[in-house]
């Protein structure tokens, strides 16, 4: 049996860790049972985004006449589009092929399987097993994967998840007529690349108001501007069933609230129902690790688990799936794990998001909902784009349907308790108040000066700004790394 001093699984965030061990000379095992780079780099947020962008460019060009510009109709070049992404996606063999080089890693490829407290093996494709190996320390950063509602025939009718539609069901073209199941960020955001790309789009949720982490009032925003753009959005609406009817890939849905049912028709059905746990293939049970209700592995402040030795970081701990979060708790464990300086805790007081649909939404702490259930007092800002002069001159009045707004709800001694857009820039609009929101953690920070005494960082220091987690991917992240660029030996 082979025995490493970190097995890391997955190699999204997981890959931050490896490298931090390697550097302090640890020997390494990486379990990946996909392409290497995680859900971000392969089949989530930087691939989407190469297909949002040329999408905003379509609605940007059919609402340019309103400042004085004319457009024709765009042409969409599918095969460049996808070529770019495809170039973005295939860094992950590029990636694969050079952690296969590196002294003292050993790189798997499968399904990491417990056998032990602190043992493992490694389930190939061809369903045979790798021999077992074990390490006194382990992280798990294994994601997520869809989930699949219970669909009455949906297996035999077909379906696209984010996961397969970066993958073996790419279409080559954009499809005539699509179903989007779920109206959260995920379909949000897939709503708007192929309805801008001449798709007629349907989205389904069974929930009062699609994106509902979110204000009302920003979803209200974001439903008007969809019907706008010739997306049907079905709210209270439930998926009974599926099917086929000659080319077309079929829907029932039932209305909760009259029990009306219809049949809905379409070229290919869209699975964004959230998310769920991957702790089953990992046989979790094999150790102490406790896990949620839902599946989800417990962790503590310090991202461990209910097993000595054993860490859990990303999506699989639950709290907040976003490429971002997962990276802040890579860094903290490297701190902890690596440096001997004083434990840091993960806080999640300052948890930013952006929805990179059309119109774009951001957001950060508290929703106004939430203030209330707290109890704490609060009170509530509101300012709209028609209202400044930059939003003027993007064309938008106060009668446009357009006209979003930042909302800001604070609480006592002028504390940000939330922060919530939705219009132009939404995400590089919010992340100011982040840094904010974290401000406060400056005398909570401390580090040696050179007489090895303990100093504080002062007000007006970057600190904030290393303590915070940058909206993944945006352009915030220009900002927010060069701090990682500071040539300290000048």
């Amino acid at each position: 049996m082979k025995t490493f001093d970190i097995i890391v699984i997955g190699s999204g965030a997981g890959l931050m860790v490896i490298e931090a061990a390697l550097a302090s000379g640890m020997s390494c095992a990486i379990i990946e049972k996909s392409k290497f780079g995680g859900t971000c780099l392969t089949k989530g947020c930087i691939p989407s985004k190469m297909l949002v962008y040329p999408a905003d460019l379509v609605r940007e060009s059919e609402r340019a006449d309103r400042v004085g510009i004319g457009f024709s109709k765009p042409i969409v070049d599918w095969d460049k589009i996808s070529k770019r992404m495809w170039n973005q996606i295939n860094y992950s063999t590029k990636m694969e092929q050079g952690l296969k080089q590196v002294k003292n890693l050993q790189v798997y490829k499968g399904i990491a399987e417990f056998t032990g407290k602190k043992t493992l093996r490694i389930k190939y494709d061809d369903n045979s097993f790798s021999e077992e190996i074990q390490s006194d320390l382990i992280i798990i950063a294994t994601g997520a994967e869809s989930f699949i509602p219970p669909i009455k025939d949906i297996e035999n009718t077909g379906y696209v998840t984010s996961e397969t539609f970066f993958g073996d069901k790419f279409p080559e073209k954009p499809w005539s007529s699509l179903i989007i199941v779920g109206g959260g960020a995920i379909g949000a955001e897939f709503a708007h690349i192929f309805s801008a790309f001449g798709t007629r789009v349907t989205i389904i949720e069974m929930k009062p108001r699609i994106l509902s982490a979110e204000e009302e009032e920003i979803s209200s925003v974001v439903t008007t501007e969809f019907e706008n753009n010739g997306i049907s959005v079905l709210t209270n609406n439930k998926v009974i069933a599926s099917g086929r009817k000659g080319n077309s890939k079929t829907l029932t849905v039932e209305d909760t609230l009259t029990g009306e049912r219809r049949l809905i028709e379409a070229d290919e059905i869209f699975i964004a129902s959230g998310v769920r746990s991957n702790t089953d293939t990992l046989k979790i049970n094999n150790t102490d690790v406790q896990i949620d209700e839902r599946g989800w592995i417990i962790t503590n402040e310090y991202l461990e688990t209910s097993q000595k030795g054993i860490y859990a970081i990303g999506d699989i701990n639950g709290k907040y799936q976003f490429r971002h979060k997962a990276n802040y708790e890579a860094e903290i464990l490297i701190e902890n794990l690596f440096y001997h300086g004083e434990k840091r805790k993960a806080l999640y007081n300052a948890v930013p998001w952006a929805i990179f649909t059309w119109p774009q939404v951001a957001h950060v702490g508290m929703t106004e909902a939430e203030a209330k259930k707290s109890g704490k007092k609060y009170w509530v800002g509101k300012n709209y784009y028609s209202q400044i002069a930059g939003g003027i001159a993007l064309g938008i009045n106060r009668d446009s349907s357009d006209n979003g707004f930042v909302k800001i709800i604070v609480g006592e001694n002028d504390t940000i308790l939330g922060v919530h857009i939705v219009g132009p820039q939404a995400s590089i609009l919010l992340q100011p108040f982040v840094y904010l929101m974290n401000a406060n953690h400056k005398c909570e920070r401390k580090r040696m000066n050179e007489g090895n005494k303990l100093v504080y960082p002062p007000l007006g220091s970057f600190t904030p700004i290393n303590d915070s987690m940058v909206i993944h991917p945006s352009l915030n992240e220009l900002t927010a790394w060069v701090i990682d660029n500071i040539d300290w030996d000048k």
